[in-house]
């Protein structure tokens, strides 16, 4: 518990800010989305807004990463990089974005389809979907980590999907990635106790097929090892005594 930062009302001012340039850009992305658009100009149409807002793209830099977003499509889950690639009708593409103004950050995620998709995507986003509402009105001062965690699980497994046991939502603040992790799966009431000012990235994944999951030659790119339909949503969030307040509402 020790390690889970406690944020006061100087350092949640410059959160939220960095949070609504993140949610502005992520709405202005989605309006991009469309057959024969390639992720390369998705990520560098990204970058432009970020920089336009007064911030800088949190990712570029970030272990050695070149790009301002994350661009994931089917079968990838996560960390997908921005390349000449065209996406195109029936895709669904998961796009990852952080932003950084004024010392402080903001990170979020949201699942698209490109154009009309199967059903068996539509239903995969819209649990994903429902996995993160529920997960942020367990994100309450007095709940567990746990809760969180074990939300997402229910809502995914009752829908037949396998949720990503490996990869994690994390705190957020100064640093892009802080304490707490926040897994996918758990046990209500397990875990560190939230407490109000807490400043929480959730973002659950969602396989069609199995949990397993691989990274490409590229050493950034993960996929599902059976190489099913992946879906990733994700919200920053401020924990408070009632329901959390989402930072990054599009």
């Amino acid at each position: 518990m020790a390690g889970i930062k406690i944020k006061s009302a100087e350092e949640i001012e410059p959160i939220r800010k960095a949070c609504e340039i993140v949610a502005w850009v992520l709405e202005r992305i989605g309006r991009e989305i469309k057959p024969g658009v390639t992720t390369e100009y998705l990520d560098s149409f990204a970058e432009r807004l970020i920089r336009e807002r007064g911030a800088v793209p949190v990712f570029i830099g970030y272990r050695g990463y070149r790009h301002a977003t994350c661009i994931s499509i089917n079968e990838e889950i996560v960390h997908g990089i921005p390349a000449k690639r065209a996406l195109q009708e029936g895709d669904i593409v998961g796009v990852d974005v952080g932003a950084k103004i004024d010392g402080y950050c903001g990170d979020s995620a949201a699942t698209f389809p490109v154009g009309r998709v199967s059903k068996k995507a539509e239903k995969l986003i819209r649990t994903c979907r429902a996995a993160l509402k529920a997960a942020i009105r367990q994100a309450r001062a007095g709940n567990h980590l746990g809760d969180i965690s074990f939300s997402i699980q229910r809502v995914a497994e009752a829908e037949g999907y396998s949720v990503v046991r490996e990869l994690y939502g994390h705190g957020i603040g100064k640093d892009l990635h802080e304490d707490p992790l926040i897994p996918n799966f758990g046990r209500p009431g397990e875990g560190p106790e939230l407490k109000s000012g807490m400043t929480l990235a959730i973002e659950p994944m969602l396989n069609l097929g199995g949990w397993k999951i691989k990274t490409l030659e590229d050493g950034w790119t993960v996929v599902t090892e059976d190489r099913s339909l992946s879906c990733h949503f994700e919200h920053t969030v401020l924990v408070g005594k009632g329901e959390a307040e989402v930072l990054t509402k599009r």
